[in-house]
């Protein structure tokens, strides 16, 4: 009898050990894991995710969750994005020349400036998609009224954001502050909605 009780109190012991163990190993680890798929241009650029360097090319296990990853090298500009890892997915980082090694490096490797001036094209067609839904007036801009007309430019309020347009209103004659104003909102845009900035 003394030897059964003995023998469940050592049972219960190692059954108790063994949870602590599995779930310090499982809180530590984290979430799941998933493969990154990473294509760098220049694909001698320094990757790092989350402050730790990573290949620049090629596949990486990645823990699912947001993740901040920047690329850098002598001669481009930095870039900085954050990714949400939910599954397997892919990651592409192309960094742009800002100087003359930069622009020497890209004379060297004409495949690889193809493949950044192609993802150019494609950033700059995805935030003119996004301007044109967060601003739908664009698509009847430069427009030309009695007294004022209307055009689109750099915002004050947000100068690095190029994302945050500002609506330049240039007033002509006495009553353009007021007809502009009134083509707005006839028009179904609210100016209180809008950075507007009158000019003469």
């Amino acid at each position: 009898m003394e030897e059964n009780r003995r023998l469940w109190l050592l049972s219960g012991t190692v059954a108790v050990i063994a949870l602590v163990v599995i779930g310090g190993f499982l809180v530590l680890r984290g979430g799941p894991e998933h493969t990154l798929t990473v294509t760098s241009v220049p694909n001698d650029l320094i990757l790092t995710l989350d402050g730790k360097p990573i290949a620049a090319s090629g596949e990486v296990k990645v823990k699912q969750g947001k993740h901040t990853v920047t690329g850098a090298r002598k001669g481009f500009e930095t870039h900085t994005q954050t990714i949400e890892v939910e599954e397997d997915s892919s990651l592409k980082m192309y960094l742009f020349s800002n100087s003359a090694e930069g622009r020497a490096w890209e004379r060297e490797h004409p495949e690889q400036t193809l493949q950044t001036e192609s993802e150019a094209g494609r950033r700059y067609s995805e935030m003119d998609r996004r301007l044109q839904a967060k601003y739908p007036i664009l698509q009847e801009l430069p427009y030309i009224g009695p007294g004022f007309t209307i055009n689109q430019g750099i915002s004050k309020a947000h100068p690095d954001d190029p994302e945050q347009l500002a609506f330049y209103i240039k007033v002509t004659d006495s009553e353009g502050k007021k007809k502009a104003l009134e083509y707005l909102t006839g028009h179904g845009f609210d100016p209180a909605n809008l950075e507007l900035i009158y000019t003469r």
